[in-house]
């Protein structure tokens, strides 16, 4: 099995490689056929992946796979890190052996899942529905369609208490139960 320069200098030489005791989301995962884990752990600012460490117990390939998706990743808006797969990595490595490719979805879906975890935190849903809000300077009232300045709490127009889906940020009547855009359920915040 041969490994290409990249790998090898990912294994010997790991970057990122931690713990963020203040971590904004962690995601863990692992193969029990090879007993690959990994633990990603990331601090988001302003809409993007600030810092990202991981550990991980595994193979030198599983290693470099950490060290380089926690490269790729830094920086990066969370739509975009999202958007980082097994064959990215792969290919950044220079390429892996075919029996070690399951390493590349590992790495990819332990950042995937801290970014999910992330995600489904009430600040994080908070900021969401805040970027959203600053991005449309008038937006409209969901039900009377009535001008509204930025996300209120409470339209005037047609004096509906709102307040905000925790899985997709769209605003929504305060008693609902469940969002009329995304379909969740207990979704206030």
């Amino acid at each position: 099995m041969m490994y290409s320069e990249k790998v090898m200098d990912h294994f010997e030489n790991p970057r990122n490689v931690g713990v963020l005791e203040d971590a904004d989301g962690v995601g863990k995962v692992g193969n029990p056929v090879c007993g690959d884990m990994m633990t990603f752990y990331i601090k988001v600012k302003d809409g993007r992946l600030a810092d990202v460490k991981f550990q991980t117990f595994g193979c030198g390939a599983a290693i470099a796979v950490s060290s380089m998706v926690s490269e790729m990743a830094v920086g990066k808006t969370l739509d975009e890190a999202m958007k980082i797969t097994n064959a990215d990595v792969a290919q950044e490595l220079g390429g892996l052996p075919k029996n070690k490719m399951h390493c590349s979805n590992l790495g990819a879906d332990a950042l995937h899942k801290a970014i999910e975890n992330y995600r489904q935190k009430p600040a994080a849903v908070e900021a969401a529905a805040a970027d959203k809000g600053a991005a449309k300077k008038s937006v409209a009232c969901p039900y009377c369609e009535g001008p509204m300045e930025g996300f209120e709490q409470y339209c005037q127009a047609c004096h509906v208490e709102l307040s905000c889906c925790a899985e997709c940020g769209e605003p929504l009547k305060g008693e609902a139960d469940s969002c009329p855009h995304c379909g969740a359920t207990k979704v206030r915040v």
